[in-house]
């Protein structure tokens, strides 16, 4: 007799989610146009940045205006779909491109990524009292590739949407200043680096992809090839990091479901990370068409924007409030080693292989 409600019942929520989906779609292609526009391309904000901040205004100014049963769908752009996405992000990145800036970029890479991790989580839980989500998702941010790192520690973490924001807001802050502050410290004369220097230097310390490259084109064409290269690099560092986080942050709940007698605690080990890796074989193979290549980064980037979206949308900023300072400060931190601590790498990696 129960059988009719519940198939209705049960249409209703694929029909939410449907819906759920439909809507972040749609909200995620406004903020892609959004994004083009010259004024924020100009400052190289990436539509995932333009998406969390649209997503978090839409979501707490207005968040009685979506139907309760789009939730599900929300919530699967923010999960499922992020790590199809983030699996998708390896199109982007050819083994052919990393092996042209050789050794000293994949030294600084290594160097820099492992090193800001590092400090980031140190820093975070022990002088600023973060938890371990925040820190990690902070350090990864400036260690890795900006936003896209966060999406992807967020989905190994498991962890609040308002952690994802405040990481977001740190690489937005820092990275922005970087596309500026650079330049101008190149054309004045204080960083004295040649073409492959400055490269190294933008390229292993700038946040995300775009803020490299529209910091770097503002020294020479030459020394933006190689910054773009090694951020790839860094991005490449994201698989490696992912598993090692992913079995790290599995023993630990282990431990801590074993000592409650729970069935909780086991983490899926990340297996988009892995699906990112054979999608930079697949790109470095030329398997597919380059129109093809295109096209699919073109809709991967539209994927992460949603995801980036309706993380926003379920981020509410009395969350961010209580740790936004601090973690805001864990960045700058941050920053100031990426500064320091980065061009004391470059300039040992170019006298080590010069």
């Amino acid at each position: 007799m129960s059988t009719a409600p519940a198939s209705l019942a049960s249409g209703s929520s694929t029909r939410g989610q449907l819906n759920g989906i439909l809507f972040v779609a749609l909200f995620a292609a406004a903020v892609t146009r959004l994004s083009a526009l010259p004024a924020i391309a100009g400052l190289g904000i990436s539509p995932l940045i333009v998406g969390i901040v649209a997503g978090a205004l839409y979501g707490n100014a207005l968040k009685d205006g979506m139907p309760q049963s789009w939730a599900a769908g929300v919530n699967f752009s923010a999960r499922k779909l992020l790590r199809i996405a983030v699996a998708f992000f390896g199109l982007r990145v050819s083994l052919q491109e990393i092996a042209q800036v050789g050794l000293p970029g994949f030294a600084v890479s290594a160097l820099v990524v492992v090193s800001t991790l590092a400090i980031g989580t140190w820093v975070g839980m022990k002088l600023m009292k973060l938890d371990r989500d925040t820190a990690l998702l902070t350090a990864a941010g400036s260690a890795i590739c900006g936003a896209a790192a966060v999406l992807a520690f967020e989905s190994t973490l498991q962890s609040k949407p308002h952690k994802s924001a405040m990481a977001v807001g740190s690489v937005v802050l820092f990275g922005t200043l970087s596309m500026f502050l650079y330049p101008i410290a190149m054309h004045a004369g204080w960083l004295h680096l040649d073409t492959l220097g400055a490269g190294l230097f933008f390229g292993g310390t700038i946040h995300e992809v775009a803020q490299v490259v529209g910091a770097a084109s503002n020294v020479s064409p030459e020394a933006t090839h190689i910054a773009t290269i090694v951020k790839m690099t860094r991005v490449m560092m994201l698989v490696p990091v992912l598993l090692v986080v992913g079995v790290w942050i599995n023993r630990a709940r282990g431990d801590a479901a074993a000592s409650v007698n729970s069935g909780e605690g086991k983490l899926a080990v990340p297996w988009f990370a892995l699906g990112f890796l054979a999608l930079v074989v697949v790109n470095s193979l030329h398997i597919l068409p380059e129109s093809a290549t295109s096209t699919l980064n073109t809709l991967d980037t539209l994927a992460l924007t949603m995801a980036m979206t309706a993380l926003g949308m379920e981020t509410r900023i009395a969350q961010i409030r209580e740790a936004g300072p601090r973690a805001i400060a864990t960045g700058a931190i941050l920053y100031a080693w990426l500064i320091g601590g980065g061009l004391a790498i470059t300039y040992g990696v170019e006298r080590l292989f010069g």
